[in-house]
């Protein structure tokens, strides 16, 4: 692949130029000058690929291909390389990451220039400015798209996104309205790029709430609207079938599932896989007695046929998204994991389709640090254990009937300061569970 890379930038240098290349006069009618400039940012992104070292993602070889066939179509007289050009902006945008987001949007703009009535060029650039959290803009580029479009029934997509975009730059414009006289607010707005406005919106929530405490009434709207805020902003931006059929489910759908249900969390030690592999073991028919079985991350030493209720997941890690499938079979499986541009690829790359029935949406991949749920700062040095983090969702959850630990001594020990948090919600101990009264 680095050969071909390297002779793929060499062809792309040959045609559009090195960065910086004034644009010239191609003999005998060459390419249009916005699709020159358009394979030099090809050109750019092929380089910045070639520094990085080898290419193991799918994804962006996939983008490669589609930069081939760009160039090819630039260099063959009298082809029509503007499908090529959308083709390429596409595939940049579907491989997630945010240079390639970038990269997409550069390409939709010498695109639009190219051909102002495309409404192909105008999508793309409404889903680049999207996947960049540039909301305000992206209406603006959707709203051309849908100008173009004469088939109503293809544009409902944009149209639901369109207006789930308004709807979470109007939960900010309600926010700054009830404290309209007040400073704090002053760097929130609905133009901000999407990141920016999440933490401007988070820190007037904890100024508010630290300067007039929760129980006021104007501080409970502002929760209100940041938690509404967060999830129209976390959904994804297009109907996306990365989930293989499962249904997603988010905080209501999970306080439904464990509703009135004993709970148990196994620990995935040697040990403990032994005796609950043992036939007519106490360990395996106490499991058994719960309605629901959690197992967290990678499960080593369980068989694979031990039962898995709700498997859950810590995305750790720069590249996440690289790990083995989550093949395990599960009825439902939770994905905890930070920046959200990370938790979908993780969920594209990773989910196996038949392996889980149901998946957390992106409103329960960060439940320690999300103020719509548990919110707040870490509470102690160093990343939270996974099951450290399901038991704290489910006491916040406050409907299952009782959670155990099981298994969760020795190599599996939790922190101290998560035995500590434990310690204060024990019930009762034995030799193989930690017993926690949720209520």
């Amino acid at each position: 692949m680095g050969q071909t890379l390297t002779g793929l930038l060499t062809s792309v240098r040959a045609i559009a130029g090195r960065p910086g290349t004034p644009t010239r006069e191609r003999p005998g009618g060459g390419p249009d000058p916005a699709l020159l400039a358009a394979l030099r940012l090809c050109g750019d992104h092929l380089a910045a690929l070639a520094a990085s070292g080898p290419l193991t993602d799918a994804r962006r070889t996939r983008l490669i291909a589609s930069i081939g066939a760009l160039t090819t179509a630039c260099s063959t007289p009298g082809a029509d390389a503007f499908d090529a050009l959308l083709r390429t902006g596409q595939q940049a945008l579907d491989s997630g990451g945010d240079a390639e987001a970038r990269l997409a949007l550069a390409l939709a703009d010498e695109a639009t220039a190219l051909r102002a009535r495309s409404k192909g060029a105008w999508r793309l650039r409404g889903n680049a400015l999207d996947a960049l959290g540039r909301g305000e803009e992206a209406i603006t580029a959707y709203e051309r798209h849908l100008a173009l479009q004469q088939n109503t029934a293809a544009s409902r997509d944009v149209e639901r996104r369109i207006a789930t975009l308004r709807a979470a730059g109007d939960r900010i414009d309600e926010a700054l309205a009830l404290f309209a006289d007040g400073a704090a607010g002053l760097r929130l707005s609905r133009h901000l790029p999407a990141a920016e406005a999440r933490a401007a919106f988070t820190e007037l929530v904890r100024l508010r709430t630290a300067e007039l405490g929760a129980a006021d009434p104007a501080v409970c709207r502002l929760a209100a609207l940041y938690a509404e805020h967060r999830r129209l902003a976390d959904r994804d931006p297009m109907a996306d079938p990365l989930l293989g059929g499962a249904e997603p489910i988010g905080v209501p759908g999970l306080r439904r599932l464990v509703a009135g249900r004993t709970v148990c969390l196994v620990a995935d030690t040697p040990r403990t896989a032994e005796q609950e592999q043992r036939p007519g073991g106490s360990l395996a028919a106490l499991i058994e007695g719960y309605d629901l079985v959690v197992r967290c991350d990678a499960v080593r030493h369980a068989a694979p046929t031990a039962r898995t209720d709700l498997h859950v997941v810590t995305l750790r890690g720069d590249a996440p998204w690289q790990g083995p499938g989550w093949d395990r079979r599960a009825a439902a499986r939770l994905v905890f994991g930070d920046p959200l541009p990370h938790w979908r690829l993780a969920l594209r790359t990773r989910l196996v389709p038949g392996a889980q029935d149901r998946v957390g949406d992106a409103t329960l991949r960060r439940p320690l640090h999300d103020p719509a749920l548990l919110g707040g700062t870490p509470d102690g040095d160093g990343p939270a254990s996974t099951a450290y983090t399901v038991l704290r969702l489910l006491d916040f959850l406050g409907t299952p009937a009782r959670v155990d630990l099981i298994g969760f001594e020795g190599p599996a020990a939790l922190s101290p300061r998560e035995r500590e948090w434990i310690g204060a919600r024990t019930g009762n101990a034995d030799d193989t569970a930690v017993r926690i009264s949720l209520r």
